[in-house]
């Protein structure tokens, strides 16, 4: 380790101080992260550029090996399909004609939620909430209801469904890009269920949560379907890409062995599709994201090569613990709690390794540790109303139309739903995979 690092450490730094430079940007670079004072992206760009500058690694591995590609190709690809869904009135098709053959309030509110985890599977959260909203202000107006509790619990269901395919949040993409985990062993791996099937069985408990939640809302409802109309197309590539991603033999590819191809195409396909719109998708898009990623990839790259990863695991496995049992209820619950305040991209990056290394410690395979991590990390947004863009975007349209955002209510809507499906997958990953 110590002579990959010399090669890669500036002549003016030691090994020593160049890992202790390298752990002050990534502590600066967090801050500026949480408290988000300037553009996140900006400021993951610029302590990237700073630790290449400062030689603790190379610009040729910053980018090639510090950044996942196929990640960032995956992540375009299914922001375009996104966009041609949407273009394709295929999400308010969906909704108007489920939600108009229902009878009672809260069966309609219920799936209106529902319908938001399906389409927050391959779409991204915020998007699902815009598209959405205006039929839960309908819904609300008509029954005279608390439109609180629909925009909370839209926004509460569309962040629960973050590990539920591969695609649905850049955490899930990364862990299965690192792992070489493809779309059907999201599902099915090494013999048991996987991290996607873990969390739908946790979902379906918090859908239960959500119907106690909803107990005394026993309007009748009746909501005239619209005349909407839609291409089928965004759909078909829907599932094209997904069976490519299923039962491609990648890794008998070799040179072609990258899952990124599959996003690359589709997004390209999509843009083909668009015509007219393709500029106006392109400039939609969130950039922002994907700069912001590529900072953190080559940020956290650069603290593995400094060797502060493998410090902290050393420290983890230093506390005298040594039940796999313990250290999953510890990852899991501290990622629940420190996701509602951290973005879990660059979480997910720095803890990735940090289970491997914990794990080979303990002589356990490293999944059930990976599985609580993002199960973690990606439910736990629902924890405050800003521990997600999604809620963030419902507490605003909530403030314009008059209402106050109080942690008491918050908590009574999205806190037991969301404390269901982090349970439910925490015993599942316990009895299965420890």
């Amino acid at each position: 380790m110590t002579d990959v690092f010399l090669d890669l450490a500036p002549r003016f730094l030691s090994p020593d101080t160049a890992k202790w430079v390298t752990l002050a940007v990534f502590i600066i670079t967090f801050v500026f992260i949480l408290y988000r004072r300037f553009n996140i992206a900006y400021v993951s760009l610029a302590a990237a550029l700073l630790v290449v500058v400062l030689g603790v690694v190379k610009p040729a591995d910053a980018i090639f090996s510090g950044v996942d590609w196929d990640v960032l190709a995956i992540y375009w690809g299914y922001g375009m399909l996104a966009s041609f869904l949407t273009a394709g009135n295929i999400p308010k098709w969906l909704a108007s004609r489920v939600v108009s053959n229902i009878n009672q309030e809260r069966y309609a509110l219920l799936v209106l939620c529902i319908i938001a985890m399906v389409l927050s599977s391959f779409m991204a959260n915020p998007s699902v909430v815009i598209i959405l909203a205006p039929l839960a202000i309908e819904l609300a107006t008509r029954m005279n209801g608390n439109l609180f509790v629909y925009l909370i619990a839209l926004a509460a269901a569309s962040n629960i469904v973050t590990t539920v395919t591969m695609v649905a949040d850049p955490p899930a993409l990364i862990m299965a890009s690192q792992t070489s985990m493809s779309f059907f062993e999201f599902y099915w791996f090494e013999g048991k269920i996987s991290l996607g099937t873990i969390s739908i069985a946790g979902i379906l408990v918090a859908i239960l949560v959500l119907l106690w939640t909803f107990r005394k809302m026993t309007q009748n409802v009746a909501i005239e379907p619209e005349t909407v109309k839609i291409t089928w197309k965004p759909v078909m590539l829907l599932v094209v890409s997904v069976v490519a991603l299923a039962f491609i033999p990648w890794e008998n590819l070799g040179a072609w062995n990258h899952r990124g191809l599959v996003g690359l195409i589709l997004g390209l396909v999509c843009l083909g599709f668009a015509g007219r719109n393709a500029k106006e998708w392109l400039k939609e898009y969130d950039w922002n994201s994907i700069l912001f990623l590529i900072g953190i990839f080559i940020l956290i790259f650069s603290v593995n090569e400094a060797g502060l990863l493998e410090d902290f695991a050393n420290l983890l496995i230093n506390t005298g613990i040594s039940s796999p049992a313990v250290f999953l209820a510890i990852i899991i619950w501290v990622s629940v709690l420190l996701s509602s305040f951290i973005d879990n991209v660059p979480y997910t990056v720095i803890m990735l390794p940090v289970c491997s290394m914990l794990a080979a410690s303990l002589g356990v395979s490293p999944f059930p540790f990976y599985f609580g991590m993002l199960v973690g990390t990606g439910m736990g947004g629902n924890l405050t109303p800003v521990g997600a863009t999604a809620n963030v975007l419902a507490c605003g349209m909530l403030e314009k139309r008059g209402y106050s955002i109080k942690m008491g209510s918050y908590i009574k809507i999205a806190w037991p739903f969301t404390i269901a499906a982090v349970a439910a997958a925490h015993v599942l990953i316990q009895i299965i995979w420890l």
